[in-house]
């Protein structure tokens, strides 16, 4: 029927062909668009751009940043503050345009490095694995950081949860519970009445 609609238009035969090519594409992609996944996972490109910060300021910038994400709806996918590293911190975004969007009016921001920044460049920074420390209550530990640095004390009590110790100073007259973090201390010997 279709041939015979088409001759009455006086179509010669290489046209009726490409027509029923295209006709032939549009039914072989609309098979293509039914066939993909559900899933609407992409691989996204993105990119990592330093920002120079104000040195002792990079929590702040941090959640300024993160608030401008929201509220520009910018596509800045995470917000790095490795803490080897004073005055950056870096932003894995789409683009450097988005970066520059995120970063743009925020105090103590500096402004965006020129070149774009190489994941192994930062990996090191990045991934600290996470050893077990083994602190028991009645070990005997030193402060190695905080205002008690280098006092001997005794585990009181360990949050594992929160990573605290709750320590008890020996050289001290009066034991005063005093609540640290747990890479604060440092064991020196375990008690043997566990």
């Amino acid at each position: 029927m279709e041939e015979n609609i088409l001759k009455q238009n006086k179509l010669d035969e290489g046209e009726i062909q490409r027509i029923k090519e295209i006709e032939q594409q549009e039914v072989d992609d609309d098979k293509l668009l039914k066939e993909k996944p559900k899933d609407n996972k992409q691989k996204i490109n993105t990119h990592l751009f330093a920002l120079r910060v104000t040195a002792n300021r990079e929590d702040q910038v941090m959640t300024f940043v993160a608030s401008n994400v929201v509220r520009k709806k910018v596509a800045i996918y995470s917000v790095i503050r490795p803490h080897a590293m004073r005055g950056y911190i870096f932003l894995e975004a789409e683009s450097r345009s988005d970066a520059e969007q995120g970063a743009y009016g925020v105090p103590y921001a500096r402004g965006i490095l020129p070149n774009e920044i190489n994941y192994s460049e930062i990996e090191h920074m990045l991934e600290q694995a996470k050893k077990d420390v083994d602190i028991r209550k009645n070990d005997i530990a030193e402060i190695i950081s905080g205002p008690f640095k280098r006092e001997k004390c005794k585990i009181s009590r360990v949050d594992k949860a929160k990573e605290e110790v709750v320590v008890e100073l020996l050289e001290a007259a009066v034991p005063i519970p005093i609540t640290l973090k747990m890479d604060a201390v440092k064991v020196i010997r375990r008690d043997s009445e566990d």
